[in-house]
């Protein structure tokens, strides 16, 4: 029996190295590898600033100060995302506003939002900012975000933890005048060459283990092809301040980290100030012939700082972004194809004006066929060595957000009736195309076994 954990991630002989040079220079926290990696992660996202700190929950949370939400004011939250999205809100005193999702990509319902901002504000409730998350890696509705937040003088903070890469399309051509039209990333045109990666010659889809000599392969970034295309834009392009995880399991990875990006030179300088205690300087510069033993606080900060043994690994996985985002949309490609004659199964719209992270890869059960529900189809999957997850229970099913602000489940249909049905199947680079095949055939057999008497047949096993 094979064992596929929910996720692995992809640590090559290039973090490895660079972080033993760290601790071999004696510099630990925050220093000259966290502004190397903040310099090449705002290049990469082609904004001003990026600011490292220890989470994507950090980051959210100075995002939110830097803008100076004040208690008792508004924000627009998705309920379908994790606990961090509202609680950083709730952090400040403000109340998040939770708006239901679309049925086709979870992604927040922009329509939904407008109903909730206008009463609020009939309610005399100010509302001062929107949080859209892009939902398994896929961006959301960028411009019908943009374009409520300017109607309603709202800031926009992006919770992109789930993407790296990931963009959206600027322009709105008909669907018809893009009949035919290679997308960026299907497959990549000829273009800039990018770096060098090791791919061992045995297994040619596991990156950076380090087995063997292996080959040098050269690639095509997407981020190189995509810099010159003007109605391509990255992630985060129309947001006040966007924010990115390095947890494990997110697109790349520094073990626990974030960074928050801006074009704003004052939200900039604010975040940084308060990711280290409201010190008046960069506190590194104190220990280099730059700074000075003297600073001064400003404001009650907060310990929020990224170190640079975390830095070292993040330079390396920013560097390997694009190929990771190859892998990853490689394996969403198999899992759709074999995925799609299952009738017991619904997967998720992927967007033609998107090209997708694939930090996750959830499919819908349609219960209404099977004998058993979705908690039985997990455990099923896990005797088989199969590992996965729910990504998530709505934010207003939960207790806190029931018993604070009176949530009901059915305040916020779409979500509830989501939820009991979504499963989210492993995907990380190293995952060959046997250990796919051998989850799709698991979840195949698992639903032929469980069909009500009444289902439709399921397709044939590929």
């Amino acid at each position: 029996m094979l064992r596929i954990p929910f996720f692995r991630p992809s640590i090559g002989p290039e973090e490895i190295d660079e972080v033993v040079a760290t601790l071999k220079s004696g510099w630990l926290t925050t220093g000259p590898k966290t502004k190397q990696f903040e310099r090449e992660f705002a290049e990469y996202l082609r904004k001003k600033h990026a600011v490292a700190v220890n989470s994507c929950t950090a980051a959210l949370h100075l995002a939110l100060e830097a803008i100076g939400l004040k208690a008792g004011q508004g924000v627009i939250v998705p309920t379908m995302t994790f606990a961090a999205t509202a609680e950083v809100v709730r952090y400040l005193g403000g109340r998040p506003i939770l708006v239901d999702c679309h049925e086709h990509d979870f992604n927040l319902d922009v329509a939904d939002a407008e109903r909730k901002i206008q009463s609020a504000l009939a309610d005399e409730q100010p509302v001062v900012a929107i949080m859209p998350v892009h939902y398994g890696g896929q961006v959301g509705d960028a411009l019908g975000v943009q374009a409520l937040a300017k109607r309603f003088d709202l800031k926009i903070i992006e919770d992109a933890a789930h993407c790296c890469p990931a963009y959206y399309r600027s322009s709105s051509l008909p669907q018809e005048e893009r009949a035919g039209e290679r997308r960026p990333d299907q497959p990549p045109a000829p273009g800039p060459q990018g770096s060098a990666f090791h791919v061992p010659p045995a297994s040619p889809h596991r990156l950076g283990r380090g087995e063997g000599q292996g080959e040098v392969v050269q690639f095509s970034t997407l981020n190189s092809q995509l810099s010159t295309a003007s109605d391509w834009l990255p992630v985060g392009s129309s947001a006040d301040i966007s924010c990115f995880s390095f947890y494990a399991n997110k697109c790349i990875t520094t073990g626990e980290g974030g960074m928050a990006c801006t074009d704003n030179d004052e939200f900039a300088d604010r975040m940084r100030i308060m990711s280290l205690h409201g010190i008046s300087r960069d506190a590194w510069k104190r220990y280099t012939g730059e700074g000075s033993w003297y600073y001064e606080i400003i404001a009650p900060g907060y310990k929020y700082n990224f170190t640079d043994i975390a830095s070292a690994i993040g330079i390396h996985q920013l560097r390997k972004a694009d190929l990771f985002h190859q892998r990853r949309s490689a394996i969403a490609a198999q899992y759709r194809d074999l995925l799609a004659g299952v009738e017991e199964v619904t997967l998720l719209t992927s967007n033609p004006d998107r090209i997708h992270s694939w930090h996750l890869f959830v499919i819908r059960l349609r219960l209404e066929k099977l004998q058993i529900d979705r908690a039985q189809v997990i455990s099923e999957l896990q005797k088989a060595g199969i590992g996965t997850s729910v990504h998530w229970l709505p934010l207003h099913m939960h207790p806190y957000y029931r018993q604070t602000f009176g949530y009901e489940p059915h305040d916020l249909p779409v979500a509830a009736r989501l939820y009991p049905e979504i499963v989210t199947l492993p995907l990380y680079p190293d995952m060959s195309e046997a250990d796919v095949k051998y989850v799709c055939d698991t979840l195949k057999q698992i639903i032929v076994q469980h069909l009500r008497p009444t289902g439709a047949a399921l397709s044939p096993v590929r």
